[in-house]
């Protein structure tokens, strides 16, 4: 259990992270200052602005509004806008009379025609879903730079690259170029150093514009970059929908939010690594990236999902790993309480829990009840990692099944070489116990962070554990 914070970050680490800061705010400047042009006049930047902040925030609630309540919503905005700004008019010309203005209210865009105009720019489309992938990345970095922003320099360190999706680690040496590589790798001061001394060589007037041949350029060495396989496990139990005390998202919107900032540093900065999304309550789901933002929680109620079973989440995201076949594998398990739930593998494990515990439940999912969950929060839940459930909630405990057979599943990974560590956002730190014991079983890493800054807590969770990988 700790903070996620790195003490002994060095000098290359801060350089980097000021370049990532200054990379996302001035390409973010980049992005509105092109959007006030495709725009037009239909929607002003500070106006776009806006819409973005509010849009973000009504995508992330428990449940995801409509168009038709988005459109409410904005034209709700404009209207507070508006309102503001005629009340602050006409205190001003009770003040000063000579600055009445004799033209008439401009005329405020409804929340129709403004979501009319996202859907024609392309941010916005008429569906359930309504977030186009333009505007996901959009909101996404963002969400993004609102998490860089704050971090202090000199927690993290991070390797020396700023180039996308080469998956390699630039070297000060350098080697003569070769047909068909990345002319970004170049050395131009190394490269016109090569043309001015073959020149000089032979005995040639030094004019400009310097005739450079491909003969003289020189480009960065690299070694390859150190892939990283992510499997990132979000609980999706009932509990994960309360509030917390320390902001206005609840368990799930502030894990649905650090997940989304964090899928895009991800694919800015480090596109070799890989990181993939798993939903879990009784059973687990792989989710979409693009699909973060709609996550909710399993309703309490008949069908039973609303319990948390981690061996379904460590199975799946075991296959998801292995499949992959990176040599550094990760499983982050994202979660507020302690295992309810664990799979019945066999048929003698059946028959001593029932002997011992008569009045044990099981949940045995059918098929109109899968497809209704599918369809209702676009999952595909997975079957083939059991299918029969033993359920058993105790406040505050553990049932004595359940953790044995859930750390037991834990070992397995550990065996394949699957690294473990649990992420609690929860108020209650007694939840804590089991989790700390798990984590120990399989040399794992557990920490308890408050919902508010869980955010920070993955980035930097993911920036840190990259760079032991690297220096081992």
């Amino acid at each position: 259990m700790g903070i996620l914070q790195n003490q002994d970050s060095d000098n290359a680490g801060n350089n980097v992270l000021n370049e990532i800061q200054y990379f996302l705010i001035n390409k973010g400047k980049d992005n509105f200052r092109n959007s006030k042009v495709r725009l037009k006049a239909g929607i002003k930047k500070e106006d776009l602005d806006r819409y973005m902040r509010l849009i973000e925030r009504e995508v992330l609630r428990e449940r995801t509004p409509d168009l038709q309540e988005l459109a409410q919503t904005l034209e709700n905005m404009e209207h507070n806008k508006y309102s503001q700004k005629h009340d602050n008019l006409r205190s001003s010309q009770l003040h000063n009379p000579s600055q009445v203005s004799r033209s008439s209210p401009t005329v405020m865009s409804t929340g129709a025609s403004i979501i009319t105009e996202l859907i024609e720019r392309g941010y916005l489309k008429d569906s359930l879903r309504w977030l186009t992938p333009r505007a996901f990345f959009t909101i996404g970095e963002r969400i993004l730079m609102d998490i860089m922003n704050p971090l202090k320099y000199g927690e993290i360190g991070l390797h020396e690259t700023m180039t996308e999706g080469l998956g390699s680690l630039v070297l000060d040496s350098t080697k003569k170029f070769e047909h068909g590589n990345d002319l970004r790798m170049i050395n131009v001061p190394k490269s016109l150093l090569n043309t001015l001394q073959r020149n000089a060589k032979g005995h040639r007037l030094i004019q400009l514009p310097l005739q450079v041949d491909i003969e003289d350029f020189e480009e960065y060495e690299t070694s390859h970059d150190v892939r990283v396989s992510l499997v990132y496990c979000i609980d999706l139990s009932s509990t994960m929908r309360y509030s917390s005390m320390f902001g206005d998202l609840s368990r799930i919107e502030a894990a649905k939010k650090a997940l989304w900032g964090l899928f895009i540093f991800n694919k800015k900065f480090f596109p070799s690594d890989s990181i993939s999304v798993i939903g879990f309550g009784a059973l687990a789901s792989r989710i979409s990236p693009n699909d973060i933002p709609y996550l909710k929680t399993f309703e309490p109620g008949g069908d039973f999902m609303h319990y948390t079973n981690y061996q379904a989440a460590l199975r799946l995201a075991s296959k998801i790993l292995i499949r992959e076949g990176s040599p550094n594998k990760r499983i982050v398990l994202v979660t507020d309480g302690h295992p309810s739930a664990c799979f019945i593998d066999n048929q003698k494990d059946y028959t001593d829990l029932t002997s011992q515990k008569p009045y044990s439940h099981f949940y045995s999912p059918d098929k109109d009840t899968l497809q209704r969950i599918n369809i209702d929060q676009n999952l595909k839940l997975d079957l083939r990692s059991g299918k029969l459930v033993y359920l058993c909630y105790r406040y505050r405990q553990v049932d004595e099944y359940i953790g044995m057979r859930t750390i037991a599943e834990a070992k397995k990974c550990w065996h394949k070489k699957i690294q473990i560590d649990t992420i609690m956002i929860s108020e209650e730190d007694s939840l804590l116990d089991y989790v700390n014991q798990m984590e120990k079983s399989v040399r794992g890493k557990s920490y308890y962070i408050n919902p508010g800054n869980i955010d920070k807590a993955l980035i930097t969770d993911y920036l840190n554990n990259r760079r032991t990988i690297m220096r081992s």
